[in-house]
C-alpha cells in the first residue's frame, strides 16, 4: 500500500480509502466486518462513511453503515490506527427521516456529529465533511449551472466554519472537508478561513472517474495550488467501469441492475466510452477495473481514492490497482477517448 499525507495535517492515509455506502443495503453486518478485516490487512487505514448511508437512502437503512463500523471498532479496538471520515447530509426534500431540519446550523452540525459518533462508537472523527451544499447548484458532478433567482439560501460560509471550529475545540472532529462541491464555494470556504482565522478545508470529496472528469475543470487547480486534496468517489461509475456489463458477466444484484433509478452512469454515450476504455485495458493486458482505478491513483491532485465493493473478490481487485504501473501511453490512449466522448455521465 502507498500512503499520502492528508492535506495540511500530520495524518498519513492510504492511497486507497474504503468506501462503505453499500453496507446495510447490499451488504450485511458480517460482510461489512469481513471487508474491513480484509482492507486493514491489505494496508488500508482510511475509512469513509456518512450519516445518510446506506445508499440508496431509505428510512430502514439510514445509519446502518456507521453502526456496522461501530460494532467492528468495538470488537477490534485500536481506533488510533485508523483515519475515519463521515459526513453531515444537506437539505433534500425527499429525505424526511434524517434529523430535521437538514441544514448546516450550529445545532444541526452538533447533533449530526454526536449521532455519528454514537453510531460509530468512537469519541472523535478524523475528518468531517458537508455531504452536499445547502444552496441550489450543480452538485453531484453535474455540469451546466443554472442560477435560481428565487433561492432563499443566504451566505453562511463563515458561520459554518465557526461551528466547525467549536467541534474541533471540543475534540469531536479533527479536520473539516467538503463533498459534492463547486470551485466557487471551495474558494469561498478557503477565503473565509484565511480572513477570520477559522479551520481550513483540507479535502473535497467529489465524483471522479473516466466517465466524469469534471473535477479537472476547476477544482484540480484549486487542489494543487491551495493544498486541498481530492477524495474521488464512484471511481468505477457504479460498476460500469468494471467491464462486467459489457462482457455480459453482470448479475441481477449488481448495482446498475438492482437500482434502476440510479441512472447517472447508464447513458448510451457512457456505454460507448466504456467499450472504448475496455479495449484499452485489453490492449495492456489488465482488467478495466484496475485501469480505471490506476488512472485515478496517478493523478497528482488525488489524496486517496475511495473504492467500494459488495464482495471480497471485488475488494481484492480494487485494492490491487495500487500495484498497476500507470504509463504515459495508457494516459494518451485514455485522453483520446475522453476527447471524443467528454464527460458522458455528469
Amino acid at each position: 500500500m502507498l500512503y499520502e499525507t492528508l492535506n495540511d495535517t500530520d495524518l498519513k492515509v492510504s492511497k486507497i480509502c474504503l468506501g462503505t455506502m453499500t453496507w446495510g443495503e447490499q451488504n450485511s453486518e458480517a460482510e461489512a466486518h469481513a471487508q474491513l478485516d480484509y482492507a486493514i490487512n491489505a494496508g488500508i487505514n482510511f475509512i469513509d462513511t456518512a450519516e445518510m448511508y446506506a445508499v440508496p437512502p431509505r428510512p430502514k437503512t439510514q445509519g446502518l453503515t456507521e453502526k456496522y463500523i461501530g460494532t467492528w471498532l468495538k470488537k477490534r479496538g485500536k481506533r488510533g490506527d485508523l483515519i475515519i471520515a463521515s459526513k453531515i447530509a444537506g437539505p433534500r426534500a425527499d429525505i424526511t427521516w434524517v434529523r430535521q431540519p437538514m441544514d448546516f446550523t450550529s445545532a444541526s452540525l452538533e447533533q449530526a456529529a454526536n449521532d455519528s459518533l454514537t453510531r460509530l462508537q468512537t469519541d472523535y472523527l478524523d475528518l468531517y465533511q458537508l455531504h452536499w451544499p445547502e444552496r441550489n447548484t450543480n452538485f453531484f458532478g453535474k455540469l451546466g449551472y443554472r442560477h435560481q433567482a428565487d433561492e432563499r439560501w443566504e451566505d453562511n460560509f463563515r458561520s459554518i466554519l465557526e461551528s466547525v471550529n467549536q467541534l474541533i475545540k471540543s475534540g469531536k472532529i479533527r479536520h473539516f472537508g467538503l463533498s459534492n462541491e463547486t470551485p466557487w464555494a471551495t474558494m469561498r470556504f478557503l477565503e473565509e478561513a484565511k480572513n477570520h482565522k477559522l479551520p481550513k478545508i483540507i479535502s473535497v470529496q467529489n465524483p471522479y472517474n473516466l466517465l466524469n472528469r469534471s473535477y479537472e475543470v476547476g477544482l484540480a487547480e484549486i487542489s494543487m495550488r491551495e493544498n486541498v486534496g481530492c477524495l474521488p468517489y464512484s471511481p468505477l461509475a457504479f460498476g460500469l467501469l468494471s467491464g462486467k456489463y459489457h462482457r455480459k458477466e453482470d448479475k441481477p444484484e449488481n448495482r446498475i441492475n438492482q437500482f434502476k433509478g440510479l441512472s447517472r452512469y447508464n447513458s448510451a454515450s457512457a456505454w460507448e466510452a466504456t467499450e472504448r476504455y475496455l479495449a484499452i485495458a485489453d490492449k495492456y493486458g489488465i482488467s478495466l477495473t484496475r485501469l480505471s482505478l490506476a488512472f485515478i491513483n496517478a493523478q497528482p491532485f488525488v489524496t486517496s481514492n475511495i473504492i467500494g465493493a459488495t464482495d471480497l473478490e471485488q475488494l481484492e481487485e480494487n485494492i490491487s490497482s495500487i500495484n498497476v504501473e500507470f504509463t504515459s501511453e495508457m494516459l494518451e490512449d485514455i485522453n483520446e477517448v475522453h476527447a471524443a466522448i467528454s464527460n458522458p455521465s455528469p
